[in-house]
């Protein structure tokens, strides 16, 4: 069995008094604040960064759109000649291509979602509408003991964490 090597504890400064244990609460709040300011200056940072990006690029996706849309207006006017007569959905150019894409279906409701339940139920078209089946564990925590009973469900303690609040 191969020997095992021990790790030495991190060297941690623990207080050994009231005043000591004060003191740590209050340097922990100013390494939060200091944390706090260091995060918001790096968002700054990004939202000037993305700012910066968008102002330089909004010319270039002006000029992609009107590129894109000048190709599909000639693409439109010469979509017969270039698919053989609408038998393809692809055009092949030499520095590409260009297709047309059927978006697939999608359902709409206009009216609220319980009142459109209730007409398909009234129609008898129930295979619209499903049913969902999930465990209610708050239930479960109501009652501890007897969920416990319960083969695969185990309750398990909340636990408690250590929260400094400066």
């Amino acid at each position: 069995m191969a020997k095992r090597t021990k790790v030495a504890a991190p060297q941690l400064p623990v207080p050994q008094s009231d005043v000591e244990a004060a003191a740590a609460v209050a340097r922990i709040g100013v390494l939060m604040r200091e944390l706090e300011r260091i995060k918001a200056a790096g968002e700054d940072q990004v939202a000037a960064i993305a700012a910066d990006v968008n102002a330089t690029s909004a010319p270039l996706r002006a000029k992609l759109k009107a590129e894109t849309e000048g190709l599909r207006t000639f693409c439109e006017a010469n979509r017969g000649r270039l698919t053989e007569q609408f038998k393809r959905k692809t055009v092949t150019f030499e520095t590409g291509t260009a297709a047309w894409r059927a978006r697939p279906a999608s359902v709409t409701l206009r009216d609220k979602v319980d009142e459109i339940i209730g007409r398909v139920k009234a129609l008898g078209l129930t295979r619209f509408v499903r049913t969902k089946e999930e465990i209610d564990k708050e239930a479960m925590l109501r009652e501890p003991a007897l969920a416990k009973s319960i083969v695969g469900v185990s309750i398990g303690s909340a636990g408690e964490d250590f929260v400094v609040e400066p």
